[in-house]
């Protein structure tokens, strides 16, 4: 009986699932597909709307106090695409589909989910404010309870969409720290991850081997950095002066006197509120920006007052500290949006698939110089910290 060739769909929906199970920190953020480029296809740069809670007071007392209702939102480019091409011929096309995702699709999904995993990975860590730090130590039981606090003082959802993924050294150290707690349980084959540790304070761990390590700047964190402006200093950036180190981004500093407040009764909490440096500076630096923004009234008010005068920078590590960099999150603090390329005509196979806001094409073409066939796998994407404040750093090692 003659062998039946396998069809551009068998291929890309393989692709597809291979794809899919590698992904264990993307798989479990929030996936965002636009359906609206199904047909013409999306080009780089086209840009999703994502929309944000609105933040309300309460007012005392009996007399009203309306307030306006004013819809956050964010933007999520598209604005990343990668590919891996191949060539193999209709012989290979003969195999069953499980020798041939061995010989083919198993090492380039492989590859092509490291470099979106990393991507996103390398980016996203310095969004986060909260950190749970330990810098130059190991990684404690006490510590991943320290993170869950965290989430938990944010008002996160505590669902089974709370993740903790881990880089290899923080797993070391927690598997010796909880050695006997994990219990083995059945997982149904769509939820499967690779890297997949087990559940265990509120958290779904997994192991990854693409998680960042952050080296700080030259500032030795003593607080010689003051900020300068007599008016209390609010928005995303600060005046300061008298320092001579270097911040970086990602950085995790403190202003004193400017303390977290409760996300609802706006009470202050008597924890400094922590933030991020969004961009480097250089030595001797006379302007600070950061996130999250100051708000000290309203339904965003999230600190208990501005920056005053003098008030002491502190940034967390010493001078030039590198540290490994774990995340815990619940799945809404990150957002990950694929969109459909568009389909060429006069191609020797052709098949896009979507699953679960994934959305892969693949292609083959003769090229008539080499006389070969040319096959090609491409993920057009996007990824924004949209709340992040439903997620936290450990900063170990």
């Amino acid at each position: 009986m003659a062998n039946t060739l396998l069809t551009s769909d068998d291929i890309t929906r393989e692709g597809q699932r291979i794809l899919h199970q590698k992904l264990n920190f993307i798989g479990r953020v929030n996936r965002s597909y636009d359906a609206s480029f199904a047909k013409s296809g999306a080009k780089i740069g086209d840009t999703l709307r994502i929309r944000l809670p609105t933040q309300y007071t309460v007012t005392d007392g009996a007399t009203i106090d309306v307030q306006d209702s004013v819809q956050q939102n964010t933007s999520l480019t598209v604005n990343n695409r990668k590919h891996v091409a191949m060539d193999f011929s209709d012989e290979e096309l003969s195999l069953d589909i499980d020798s041939f995702s061995e010989l083919h699709l198993e090492p380039a999904m492989a590859v092509l989910a490291a470099n979106i995993e990393s991507d996103m990975l390398q980016n996203v860590y310095k969004d986060i404010y909260n950190q749970v730090s330990n810098v130059g130590s190991d990684l404690t039981y006490k510590l991943v309870a320290q993170g869950r606090k965290v989430l938990v003082d944010n008002l996160s959802p505590l669902d089974s969409t709370v993740t903790a993924t881990m880089n290899t050294t923080d797993t070391v150290d927690l598997n010796d720290a909880v050695k006997g707690l994990f219990n083995p349980q059945t997982t149904l084959s769509e939820q499967y991850r690779e890297g997949m540790l087990g559940r265990q304070s509120g958290f779904s761990f997994f192991e990854n081997t693409m998680m960042p390590r952050h080296v700080t700047g030259t500032d030795d964190g003593t607080g010689d950095y003051l900020a300068n402006d007599a008016t209390a200093q609010t928005g995303t950036s600060a005046t300061i002066d008298t320092g001579t180190g270097t911040l970086l981004a990602g950085d995790i500093i403190t202003f004193g006197g400017v303390f977290r407040v409760h996300p609802e009764t706006k009470q202050s909490t008597g924890v400094l509120q922590q933030f991020v440096v969004t961009a480097s500076t250089g030595t001797s630096a006379t302007t600070v920006t950061f996130t999250p923004e100051i708000f000290v009234t309203g339904g965003r008010q999230n600190v208990s007052n501005g920056i005053a005068n003098n008030a002491i920078l502190t940034k967390v590590g010493g001078a030039s500290a590198a540290h490994d960099v774990s995340l815990g999150f619940h799945r809404d603090a990150f957002a990950f949006a694929t969109a459909d390329l568009e389909m060429p005509r006069g191609m020797d196979m052709a098949s896009r698939k979507v699953q679960d806001g994934l959305s892969l094409r693949f292609v083959r073409g003769f090229d008539i110089t080499n006389s070969t066939f040319i096959s090609r796998f491409d993920v057009l994407y996007g990824y924004k910290t949209i709340r992040p404040q439903l997620a936290f750093r450990w900063a170990n090692n």
